[in-house]
């Protein structure tokens, strides 16, 4: 389902960028550049940087997204089950309805018995409900069971500046 992956090599510098912007996201590509000069000893413009991180978005390299602060919403973690007996017929009408609802934040496949997964918002417990008695209703016969967890007290929602040091010169993201 995802034949977006990104075909990029990786350099140094684009790398640092990284890091630096998860560090800070707000960071400008000025400040991106001075601070790729002082600390990494990599000496470029501010114009190389803006352009580098352009590139590295078109690309897909990574993605920017607007997510609430987690007080504005409740947070859900839905998993779906499946019903083998109806699969066949109705899995890509429910998963496209999942995909695309305006509540699914987070929406991905994993193995074990319920296979869907989704991170959901809503603005209350009681439209979380209704959302769930309104997908039975229109998917109920390619889901066995939708299980629910309600998320709160989130501790951490970023990525660590240190996970690209695992990408190095080396590394080509392609298909």
């Amino acid at each position: 389902m995802n034949d977006d992956t990104p075909n990029w090599e990786f350099t140094e510098r684009d790398v640092t960028i990284l890091r630096e912007l998860s560090a800070d996201p707000h960071r400008s590509s000025r400040e991106l550049a001075d601070i790729l000069e002082a600390e990494y000893d990599i000496d470029v413009s501010h114009v190389t940087v803006s352009e580098s991180i352009r590139k590295m978005r078109d690309e897909g390299v990574f993605r920017e997204a607007i997510i609430p602060n987690e007080a504005l919403f409740n947070f859900a973690l839905f998993e779906f089950k499946f019903n083998p007996e109806h699969f066949a017929d109705s899995w890509h009408d429910a998963m496209v309805s999942i995909r695309d609802d305006r509540h699914t934040l987070f929406y991905f496949l994993s193995d074990g018995e319920y296979q869907w997964k989704s991170v959901m918002m809503f603005p209350s417990r009681t439209a979380e409900s209704r959302w769930i008695h309104d997908f039975y209703k229109e998917h109920g016969e390619v889901v066995l069971n939708v299980r629910n967890s309600v998320v709160h007290n989130v501790l951490k929602f970023r990525t660590d500046p240190e996970m690209y040091t695992e990408l190095d010169g080396e590394t080509t993201l392609e298909p």
